[in-house]
């Protein structure tokens, strides 16, 4: 049960969310809940995070993703901007998904306190909007180098409407690969 401070809002992809949680402030400051995996069960289901990472991206326009891993190490992403401002994507990958190849983005910034929750079978990345800015990644999977996939960025197939002119991309997320034909999605 999401208690009074969250609140879950469906997207145009199935499995995809965006949380809105609310944060409290008097004079000592603010105080914002970043995870209960009681208030996020309904999501969750039989998941449970086990790792937690950190990115600061520097530069505006830079991008990070799109990034994924495959079974049986798949995973549920949950994010949250710390800092700064992103742009936020995922795309479904998922074999036999009616949104196959589609996208959905939301901006998250401590302003607006959203949580963007993506499932396995999606690709992720963003795209800062302020320098120097902050993400915390809540993982239901723990990370296998073996099992990293990726798509790029301004693959045509996807028509990602980056926001921003793009600054700074790392040499890898580059040259990904392009989806062709052959690619008939991630089977979960």
């Amino acid at each position: 049960m999401i208690s009074p401070m969250m609140k879950i809002l469906n997207t145009t992809l199935d499995g995809v969310f965006i949380i809105e949680s609310d944060s409290r402030a008097d004079s000592r400051g603010l105080f914002t809940r970043l995870f209960c995996e009681m208030e996020f069960q309904s999501i969750l289901k039989n998941r449970h995070v086990v790792q937690i990472n950190h990115t600061i991206t520097r530069s505006v326009g830079a991008i990070r993703g799109l990034h994924y891993q495959i079974p049986p190490f798949a995973e549920m992403k949950i994010i949250r901007c710390l800092k700064g401002r992103v742009w936020d994507v995922a795309v479904d990958l998922r074999s036999g998904s009616s949104t196959f190849l589609k996208w959905h983005a939301s901006e998250l910034s401590p302003e607006n306190s959203r949580i963007m929750v993506i499932p396995e079978g999606f690709a992720h990345g963003f795209q800062v909007m302020n320098e120097n800015s902050e993400l915390l990644y809540f993982h239901t999977a723990f990370y296998e180098k073996s099992a990293e996939g990726a798509v790029r960025f301004d693959d045509p197939a996807l028509l990602i409407h980056w926001p921003l002119p793009i600054t700074d991309i790392s040499e890898r997320d580059q040259n990904h690969p392009l989806i062709n034909k052959l690619f008939t999605g991630i089977k979960l």
